[in-house]
């Protein structure tokens, strides 16, 4: 495909291309959906792109329950999931619930604890210490929770590796059921059940959720069980679609595929949160200074980091708590507290991320994934700061915090190198104490011993994926505009299109040929620019973390070239005005 504009290599390194194929193929569906569906033409280019079928476009825009749930019992393990936590709630039982300490496990606790409480049932928590206990379940935790009178105990995002944890809980006598979504083996766990879509005997139509997702068709399956059993009979039937905010928040802060299920999770789940109903998320918007409908922005950058800062570090339990709760008062302290943690983590991950920079540009030129390390690095930042390499580097990245001779890993990985599987097949050949993940990230435990086999072992592999082609960083772009054409009336038609996030990116535009009147940095390391156009057009933009990396210094000390300019177009509303500004992405020298 030809480069747009001709941007062969921009000042971050990138190859700029349409996203989608410029045929007359498309050029026809395009002209289809603007028809049929009266929608603009840049938007129907935009949805053309994506490959959204002209029957597509109806289910695309209006993204709904009714037409993307499926029968939960079509999963494997969810019949046996809901006897064995029925018959729990039924007979008074304690249920434990086990949670990962990332958003998706906070927000899977916090939904399975309303459920519970609102069916007429009991449940405790426990969330795991990153540093302490680590990833997944241990023996200690899952006793603890026996002790204090659980009889069955949830695992929610993790489990579906702790073969060795989860037979000597059986042995134990403490039942448990397996709500997971990251990749399984060949073998399977022993639980009274396991529910995963990402089971090997699956189909893999559901493969994209996160976990929060699966724990919602848990609880619809769940609660339909009650209901047939005459549970409610006497008592009021708990709302689920009240707790899709919750579904939303876990799915985006996942970076799981906004497609199919996943979007009308999102796209309902955004509705319900503009309600402002739950206490928790009112409080954290709150202290986030948040005034706007929130978007799956909001979510993934705002709301977000700071549930996610509680595990990382912080205590591990204070989003799912946060989440849970329906006291004003302790919602505010715990948003307080989350905030707090949220800009300690922020500096820790700077010093983190300094040195694993230095690492990375000593071999970023010849390996095809990047594998750094480091004494006394948190191990609450590694995931953060492997996907800040990805991002810099275009390659996978993982990260390694050593604590003596045990190392904690995280890893982030781009589109077409699964990271997941690759780091499962390592632990298999034996070169981690333990590892799992997903296609996009991964997280695994490893002695220093074996860093340079596993280091080896990864390179290989991605390698022989690679098959000697480079890896060349591109940036897909929707279309061109001059300054003139940034108005609002089309940002607010592209936003039609959300929500956005993995597998419905944002549209990019390129801005062709502009000249900077202003710039600045604002923050710490932002730049804010002010751009024109030979249409006399002006246009506001803003480069976020641009003075870490080539394109602050291009924008501050452009010398009065023309640019190509390449980014976001978002509303700016500050102070009640209906502005468009650009977050900038990337800049080229226009020749």
């Amino acid at each position: 495909m030809p480069a747009v504009l001709g941007v062969e290599c921009s000042i971050t390194g990138k190859r700029w291309l349409h996203r989608g194929a410029e045929t007359p193929e498309a050029e026809r569906l395009a002209l289809g959906i603007a028809q049929r569906y009266g929608v603009p033409d840049l938007v129907s280019r935009v949805m053309a792109a994506r490959g959204i079928g002209l029957d597509d476009v109806e289910a695309f825009l209006n993204p709904t329950l009714r037409g993307a749930l499926p029968d939960p019992s079509s999963l494997q393990g969810m019949t046996a999931a809901v006897e064995r936590l029925s018959r729990g709630i039924t007979n008074g039982e304690v249920i434990g619930l086990f949670a990962d300490y990332d958003v998706d496990g906070a927000t899977s606790a916090a939904l399975l604890t309303r459920f519970i409480a609102a069916a007429g049932g009991r449940s405790i928590l426990h969330v795991p210490d990153r540093i302490l206990e680590g990833y997944g379940p241990n023996a200690e935790a899952l006793a603890g929770l026996q002790q204090r009178g659980a009889g069955v105990v949830v695992t929610l995002d993790c489990g579906i590796v702790a073969f060795e944890v989860l037979e000597k809980t059986a042995e134990a006598g403490l039942d448990v059921v397996v709500i997971d979504h990251h990749m399984a083996e060949p073998s399977l766990p022993r639980a009274i059940a396991v529910v995963n879509p990402n089971r090997v005997d699956e189909s893999g139509v559901l493969g994209h959720l996160a976990a929060v997702g699966v724990t919602f068709l848990l609880v619809i399956a769940l609660n339909r069980c009650l209901r047939e059993a005459g549970w409610y009979q006497g008592r009021g039937e708990p709302n689920l679609m009240g707790w899709l905010d919750l579904v939303a928040l876990g799915t985006v802060c996942d970076v799981v595929a906004l497609e199919g299920l996943n979007r009308a999770f999102v796209a309902q789940g955004l509705k319900v949160m503009a309600r402002r109903e739950n206490t928790g998320l009112r409080a954290l918007g709150t202290v986030a200074k948040i005034e706007q409908r929130p978007e799956a922005y909001h979510l993934g950058f705002v709301f977000g980091p700071r549930v996610n800062a509680a595990g990382r570090v912080g205590e591990a339990d204070l989003g799912a708590r946060l989440l849970s709760t329906d006291d004003e008062a302790e919602a505010q302290r715990i948003a307080e507290a989350l905030d707090r943690h949220n800009e300690d983590r922020k500096e820790i991950e700077a010093g983190v991320q300094a040195e694993a920079i230095a690492q990375a540009e000593q071999v970023a030129s010849e390996a095809p994934i990047l594998v750094v390390s480091g004494d006394g690095w948190h191990p609450g930042v590694i995931g953060i700061v492997a996907g800040r390499l990805r991002e810099r580097f275009n390659r996978p990245a993982c990260v390694i915090a050593f604590d003596g001779a045990t190392g904690k890993g995280s890893g982030r990985s781009i589109k077409g190198l699964a990271l997941g599987p690759a780091v499962i097949a390592a632990h298999q050949c034996g070169l981690l104490v333990g590892g799992g993940g997903h296609a996009m990230a991964a997280g695994f435990t490893i002695k220093r011993e074996n860093l340079d086999a596993f280091r080896t072992f990864l390179t290989d592999r991605f390698a022989a994926e690679l098959a000697g082609q480079p890896l060349v960083a591109s940036l897909s772009l929707d279309g061109v505009l001059a300054p003139a054409g940034a108005k609002r009336q089309l940002v607010d038609a592209l936003a039609q299109l959300g929500p956005f996030g993995s597998g419905n990116p944002e549209p990019h535009f390129a801005i062709a040929s502009a000249k900077i009147v202003r710039a600045d940095v604002v923050g710490q390391n932002h730049v804010r620019c002010i751009f024109t156009g030979a249409d006399g057009g002006k246009l506001k933009g803003i480069a976020f973390r641009a003075m870490d990396n080539d394109l602050g210094p291009a924008l501050l000390q452009h010398g009065g070239r023309p640019l190509h300019v390449a980014g976001q177009l978002r509303s700016d509303d500050w102070q009640d005005r209906r502005d468009v500004q650009l977050f900038i992405e990337d800049v080229a020298l226009a020749v």
